[in-house]
């Protein structure tokens, strides 16, 4: 029997499982760095052991550190969680070595489905459905597209599409060069890409004794950079030849490499319906609660009782029911998905969905790690119940702090091809420049808002006059966009209380410092507006939810920056320059200058506009923070 048990990670995961144990009466040990001192799994486990550093590198991936810290605390069990080292065979055969319980599969499963080139093998050997590997150098123009993969790791890292055959070569040594940097190990392979495929999943739960578990199927397909956003089980839509075919192949796949526990064994199917092997993930998935919800089981559970030598019954709960999960990140859609960082100043989702979060109110979201916020999860008796409750609750939701992908994740789920389930893996390249348009008429209402809450909290007499006066000016930066809104009105007992230069027939049917009623065309809604550190302003509305920054009458000369200046667009460490790059150099607009990598991800940094490279002060390995200067380029206009 378990008695204490380490999870070797941090956040949302952590403290998922952390749940699991206190219902079954297991202690919790944390690790932590110190970017994560007071992080809420730290806080929730019965105790915590401090790994010196913030980078994963230092901390969460070593190893060595954290088996000593398992021993240190008197545990007897480890679960990996998923991410840093929950796929590393050579983790888990030293907790097994150190003496203790590890809460996964056995670490020559892992290793086996470690490498996409070898699992693939086996699959083909076992007679699983695959896609079989291109020859780079044989590939030819029929062959396209094609898509290159990192043979170690996922999450869309060295991973590169290509649809020009000139091309393949640079695109094999980027995705080399990145797998490299994020897995330690640079080999990739070229497989067919298959267009508008749609991703299905398979939850496999096998035990020590010879049972294997299909627990049904589950829809990924909408993703960004190849790493998912909504998941969704049962996946719609499939027939059940093809449920029962991906079922069999998934069963196959686990009984190839004698696995136990938790396991994951990912498809692409295509358009026509035909079924291809991608890779099996040897560990819990992110998505999980979607087939907990609909099989009404405990995931976590399950392996930690496995991991005691507990049988699984010869089949698996029914399903009923249907659930979907949304990934909130701190990103811009909008802006190439750039994660975002700063304080969470709040979080709060209404009742009637599941909440998976690693942060709370008050929290800062760190450049170190993955910019996820949290998971909301709905289930219901049919899939558009499902969706209806996950797009209310998400829409209804307080979230003021750094840019999240909030708005994008409403839309999704109400997008006219999600509703209908015409899903592939190409949706948000068809659909992101309609799904993250700005609205300008109820951004101005929201500025409004924001100004007569601000006049209300800062005179005694609540801003109103007897006697008619100047508009008051007040202008707000709208964030990201960084669109200003100057708002001119005047307040006095007539007209609603309200006349406005910008808003006509607008009137004011309350205002108080945390809310304003506002009438339009005869339509009332309720606006609450939250201020935090003075300047930075949340409006929630009906309308949407908008985040403003309250700027200053007059602006600071020293604010002012070089033309020509490339800074950081987020915080984050310089993994690379150009090849032959160097002050001097003439580039064009648009040409890649330097790559940064900041929650996982790689982000490359272009030349603004034509002209002369004048500076380049950013050094590969260091680390910058958000507007760090980076280069400068002289446009061709200023340099004549």
């Amino acid at each position: 029997m378990i008695h204490s048990l380490l999870v070797a990670n941090r956040g949302e995961i952590a403290r998922r499982i952390f749940r699991t144990c206190r219902e079954l009466g297991i202690q919790t040990v944390a690790v932590h760095s110190d970017a994560d001192a007071d992080a809420r799994h730290v806080h929730e486990a019965d105790a915590a052991i401090r790994l010196p550093g913030d980078a994963p590198a230092e901390t969460y991936l070593r190893g060595d550190l954290i088996v000593k810290a398992a021993l240190a605390a008197g545990a007897d069990a480890v679960h990996p969680g998923y991410g840093f080292l929950s796929e590393n065979p050579g983790f888990a055969r030293a907790v097994l070595d150190a003496g203790l319980v590890w809460v996964g599969p056995p670490p020559e499963a892992m290793a086996a489905m470690a490498s996409k080139t070898r699992a693939k093998e086996l699959m083909r050997t076992a007679g699983v459905p695959l896609l079989a590997p291109l020859r780079p150098e044989a590939a030819t123009a029929a062959d396209l597209p094609l898509l290159v993969k990192a043979a170690a790791g996922g999450g869309g890292r060295g991973m590169r599409v290509v649809r020009e055959l000139a091309a393949l070569p640079g695109e094999i040594a980027a995705a080399s060069q990145e797998a490299a940097s994020a897995f330690g190990d640079g080999e990739v392979f070229v497989e067919p890409y298959i267009e508008r495929g749609r991703h299905i999943e398979v939850q496999v739960l096998a035990d020590r004794h010879g049972t294997v578990w299909a627990l049904g199927t589950r829809d990924c397909s909408l993703q960004r950079r190849h790493q998912k956003v909504i998941e969704e089980s049962p996946a719609p839509h499939l027939g059940d030849e093809l449920r029962e075919t991906l079922h069999t192949a998934a069963v196959k796949a686990a009984r190839a490499v004698d696995y136990t526990g938790a396991g994951t064994v990912e498809f692409l199917v295509s358009a026509d319906g035909r079924p291809y092997f991608l890779e099996m993930n040897t560990r819990l998935q992110v998505e999980h609660p979607v087939t907990e919800c609909v099989h009404g089981i405990d995931l976590v559970a399950h392996q930690i009782r496995i991991a005691e030598g507990e049988r699984l019954a010869a089949e698996p709960p029914p399903a009923s029911g249907h659930a979907v999960e949304a990934r909130l990140y701190a990103e811009d859609p909008a802006r190439e998905w750039q994660p975002q960082t700063g304080r969470l100043h709040r979080l709060a989702v209404p009742g009637g969905v599941r909440l998976d979060s690693g942060v709370t109110d008050g929290d800062t979201v760190t450049p170190y790690y993955d910019p996820m916020l949290a998971k909301a999860v709905a289930w219901a008796p049919t899939r558009s119940e499902a969706l209806r409750r996950l797009a209310h609750a998400l829409e209804r939701a307080r979230i003021h702090g750094p840019v999240t992908n909030r708005e994008l994740l409403v839309r999704s789920l109400r997008h006219p091809d999600f509703a209908a389930a015409r899903l592939d893996t190409g949706f948000y390249d068809r659909h992101l420049a309609e799904l993250t348009a700005a609205e300008p008429r109820a951004t101005g209402l929201s500025a409004l808002a924001a100004a007569l809450a601000d006049s209300v909290g800062r005179s005694r007499f609540g801003g109103w006059r007897n006697v008619p006066s100047q508009p008051q000016t007040k202008t707000y930066r709208s964030e990201p966009d960084g669109t200003e809104h100057e708002v001119r009105y005047l307040l006095n007992p007539h007209n609603g209380g309200l006349t406005s230069e910008n808003y006509p027939g607008v009137r004011t049917l309350a205002a108080a410092r945390d809310r304003v009623i506002l009438e339009t065309d005869g339509v009332r809604r309720v606006f609450d507006v939250a201020v935090y550190d003075d300047s930075a302003v949340y409006v929630d509305s009906p309308l949407g939810a908008h985040a403003f920054t309250a700027l200053p009458r007059f602006t600071d000369p020293a604010a002012r920056t070089e033309p020509g200046s490339l800074l950081a667009p987020m915080p984050g460490t310089v993994v690379r320059i150009a090849d032959g790059l160097a002050v001097g150099d003439t580039v064009v607009a648009g040409q890649p200058l330097l790559w940064l990598e900041a929650m996982k991800m790689e982000h490359r940094v272009t030349a603004p506009a034509s002209g002369t490279l004048t500076a380049l002060p950013a050094e590969p390995g260091h680390q910058v923070e958000v507007g760090a200067l980076l280069a400068v380029v002289a446009a061709v206009s200023e340099e004549t």
